[in-house]
Protein backbone atom coordinates (compact mmCIF):
# COMPACT_ATOMS: atom_id res chain seq x y z
CA UNK A 1 0.00 0.00 0.00
CA UNK A 2 2.82 2.26 1.00
CA UNK A 3 4.05 2.20 -2.40
CA UNK A 4 1.38 2.89 -4.04
CA UNK A 5 1.50 6.12 -2.76
CA UNK A 6 3.05 8.85 -4.46
CA UNK A 7 5.79 10.77 -2.64
CA UNK A 8 6.12 14.44 -3.62
CA UNK A 9 9.22 16.37 -1.79
CA UNK A 10 8.42 18.72 0.73
CA UNK A 11 4.70 18.77 0.25
CA UNK A 12 2.08 17.92 2.84
CA UNK A 13 0.69 14.20 1.87
CA UNK A 14 -3.07 15.03 1.50
CA UNK A 15 -3.68 11.40 3.61
CA UNK A 16 -0.11 11.89 6.24
CA UNK A 17 -0.45 14.78 9.40
CA UNK A 18 3.21 15.79 8.77
CA UNK A 19 5.19 17.01 5.30
CA UNK A 20 6.98 14.11 4.00
CA UNK A 21 10.29 14.54 2.79
CA UNK A 22 10.98 11.17 0.79
CA UNK A 23 9.78 7.97 1.48
CA UNK A 24 12.81 6.69 3.33
CA UNK A 25 12.67 9.34 5.50
CA UNK A 26 9.32 8.34 6.52
CA UNK A 27 9.63 4.91 6.92
CA UNK A 28 12.22 5.11 9.70
CA UNK A 29 10.00 7.86 11.61
CA UNK A 30 7.02 5.09 11.63
CA UNK A 31 6.10 4.16 14.90
CA UNK A 32 6.73 0.63 14.49
CA UNK A 33 6.99 -1.80 17.25
CA UNK A 34 5.02 -4.74 18.58
CA UNK A 35 1.64 -5.18 20.71
CA UNK A 36 2.33 -7.04 23.84
CA UNK A 37 -1.05 -7.71 24.95
CA UNK A 38 -3.55 -10.22 26.73
CA UNK A 39 -7.78 -10.30 26.10
CA UNK A 40 -10.49 -11.24 28.37
CA UNK A 41 -14.52 -11.25 28.12
CA UNK A 42 -15.81 -9.76 31.20
CA UNK A 43 -19.17 -10.14 32.41
CA UNK A 44 -21.68 -7.02 32.09
CA UNK A 45 -21.45 -6.49 35.77
CA UNK A 46 -18.16 -6.91 36.42
CA UNK A 47 -17.24 -4.46 33.00
CA UNK A 48 -19.84 -1.97 34.29
CA UNK A 49 -17.85 -2.07 37.56
CA UNK A 50 -14.95 -1.49 36.42
CA UNK A 51 -15.61 0.89 33.71
CA UNK A 52 -17.63 3.03 36.48
CA UNK A 53 -16.70 6.88 36.43
CA UNK A 54 -13.80 5.85 34.13
CA UNK A 55 -12.81 8.12 30.78
CA UNK A 56 -13.91 6.63 27.45
CA UNK A 57 -13.88 7.32 23.39
CA UNK A 58 -16.11 6.37 20.95
CA UNK A 59 -14.17 4.01 18.51
CA UNK A 60 -15.61 3.03 14.56
CA UNK A 61 -13.11 1.07 12.74
CA UNK A 62 -12.77 -0.62 9.41
CA UNK A 63 -11.05 -3.13 8.00
CA UNK A 64 -9.28 -2.38 4.10
CA UNK A 65 -8.16 -6.18 4.56
CA UNK A 66 -7.69 -9.10 7.12
CA UNK A 67 -4.60 -10.78 5.85
CA UNK A 68 -2.48 -8.86 6.85
CA UNK A 69 -4.74 -6.71 9.17
CA UNK A 70 -4.76 -3.07 7.35
CA UNK A 71 -7.35 -1.01 9.69
CA UNK A 72 -8.73 2.17 9.41
CA UNK A 73 -10.27 3.75 13.07
CA UNK A 74 -11.45 7.08 14.61
CA UNK A 75 -10.73 6.96 17.55
CA UNK A 76 -12.29 10.56 19.20
CA UNK A 77 -10.95 13.17 17.16
CA UNK A 78 -7.63 10.96 15.78
CA UNK A 79 -7.28 9.14 12.73
CA UNK A 80 -5.36 6.12 11.76
CA UNK A 81 -3.88 3.40 9.48
CA UNK A 82 -2.87 0.64 11.47
CA UNK A 83 -0.82 -2.46 10.17
CA UNK A 84 -0.89 -5.47 12.13
CA UNK A 85 1.27 -8.84 11.98
CA UNK A 86 0.05 -12.22 12.83
CA UNK A 87 -0.35 -13.35 16.08
CA UNK A 88 -2.21 -12.94 19.50
CA UNK A 89 -0.11 -12.18 22.39
CA UNK A 90 2.65 -10.36 20.02
CA UNK A 91 2.56 -9.39 17.38
CA UNK A 92 4.01 -5.68 15.03
CA UNK A 93 1.75 -3.51 14.76
CA UNK A 94 2.72 0.08 12.84
CA UNK A 95 0.27 3.40 13.56
CA UNK A 96 0.13 6.08 11.35
CA UNK A 97 -2.10 9.21 12.00
CA UNK A 98 -4.01 10.11 8.78
CA UNK A 99 -6.39 12.72 8.30
CA UNK A 100 -9.99 13.05 8.23
CA UNK A 101 -9.85 12.71 4.86
CA UNK A 102 -7.93 9.79 4.17
CA UNK A 103 -9.83 8.22 7.25
CA UNK A 104 -13.12 9.35 5.08
CA UNK A 105 -12.04 7.62 1.66
CA UNK A 106 -10.33 4.71 3.20
CA UNK A 107 -13.25 3.77 4.73
CA UNK A 108 -15.49 3.61 1.46
CA UNK A 109 -13.35 0.40 0.62
CA UNK A 110 -13.03 -1.32 3.72
CA UNK A 111 -14.49 -4.66 3.55
CA UNK A 112 -16.94 -6.51 6.23
CA UNK A 113 -18.57 -4.60 8.78
CA UNK A 114 -17.87 -1.53 10.32
CA UNK A 115 -17.02 -2.02 14.10
CA UNK A 116 -18.15 1.00 16.78
CA UNK A 117 -17.23 0.89 20.30
CA UNK A 118 -17.36 2.86 23.53
CA UNK A 119 -13.34 2.28 24.77
CA UNK A 120 -12.85 2.86 28.49
CA UNK A 121 -9.14 3.87 29.50
CA UNK A 122 -8.90 2.37 33.29
CA UNK A 123 -5.39 2.33 35.17
CA UNK A 124 -4.67 -0.95 37.02
CA UNK A 125 -1.82 -2.05 39.09
CA UNK A 126 0.72 0.84 36.85
CA UNK A 127 -0.75 -0.81 33.98
CA UNK A 128 -4.04 1.01 31.64
CA UNK A 129 -7.22 -1.26 30.86
CA UNK A 130 -9.05 -0.51 27.44
CA UNK A 131 -12.25 -2.18 28.22
CA UNK A 132 -14.58 -1.91 24.91
CA UNK A 133 -18.28 -2.56 25.16
CA UNK A 134 -19.42 -3.08 21.48
CA UNK A 135 -22.65 -1.58 19.88
CA UNK A 136 -24.65 -2.28 17.17
CA UNK A 137 -24.64 -5.85 15.26
CA UNK A 138 -22.18 -6.21 18.38
CA UNK A 139 -23.97 -4.98 21.31
CA UNK A 140 -23.15 -6.95 24.43
CA UNK A 141 -20.11 -7.89 23.37
CA UNK A 142 -16.96 -6.63 26.00
CA UNK A 143 -13.30 -7.02 25.55
CA UNK A 144 -10.76 -6.29 27.97
CA UNK A 145 -7.35 -5.95 27.34
CA UNK A 146 -3.98 -4.79 28.91
CA UNK A 147 -0.98 -3.96 27.05
CA UNK A 148 2.92 -5.33 28.59
CA UNK A 149 6.05 -4.28 27.98
CA UNK A 150 7.32 -7.80 27.79
CA UNK A 151 6.32 -11.31 27.07
CA UNK A 152 7.10 -12.50 30.32
CA UNK A 153 5.69 -9.45 32.15
CA UNK A 154 2.70 -10.67 30.29
CA UNK A 155 2.87 -14.09 31.06
CA UNK A 156 3.79 -13.36 34.70
CA UNK A 157 0.72 -11.08 35.19
CA UNK A 158 -2.57 -12.83 37.03
CA UNK A 159 -5.73 -11.34 36.30
CA UNK A 160 -8.72 -10.58 38.93
CA UNK A 161 -11.47 -13.04 38.34
CA UNK A 162 -13.43 -10.22 37.48
CA UNK A 163 -11.57 -9.88 33.97
CA UNK A 164 -13.42 -12.68 33.44
CA UNK A 165 -12.46 -15.66 30.53
CA UNK A 166 -9.16 -15.51 28.81
CA UNK A 167 -9.93 -14.81 24.85
CA UNK A 168 -5.78 -14.09 24.19
CA UNK A 169 -5.40 -16.91 22.15
CA UNK A 170 -8.91 -17.32 20.53
CA UNK A 171 -9.38 -15.49 17.11
CA UNK A 172 -12.40 -15.17 17.50
CA UNK A 173 -11.98 -12.08 20.06
CA UNK A 174 -9.96 -10.01 17.13
CA UNK A 175 -11.79 -7.11 15.61
CA UNK A 176 -10.59 -7.94 11.97
CA UNK A 177 -12.40 -11.35 12.42
CA UNK A 178 -15.42 -9.84 14.28
CA UNK A 179 -15.23 -7.36 11.19
CA UNK A 180 -15.81 -10.37 8.80
CA UNK A 181 -17.73 -13.02 10.82
CA UNK A 182 -20.45 -12.20 13.33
Amino acid sequence: MLTQIRWKRKQRNKYFKRPVRNCRSFLTEINMGYEIERKWNPSMEDARRLAEGAPFKEIVQGYVCTDPVIRIRRDGDEYYVTVKGKGTLKREEINLPVTKEAYDELMEKSSGRIISKRRYRIPYEGRTIELDFFNGKYEGLLILEIEFENEEEARDFNAPECFGAEVTGDYRFTNAYLSQNL
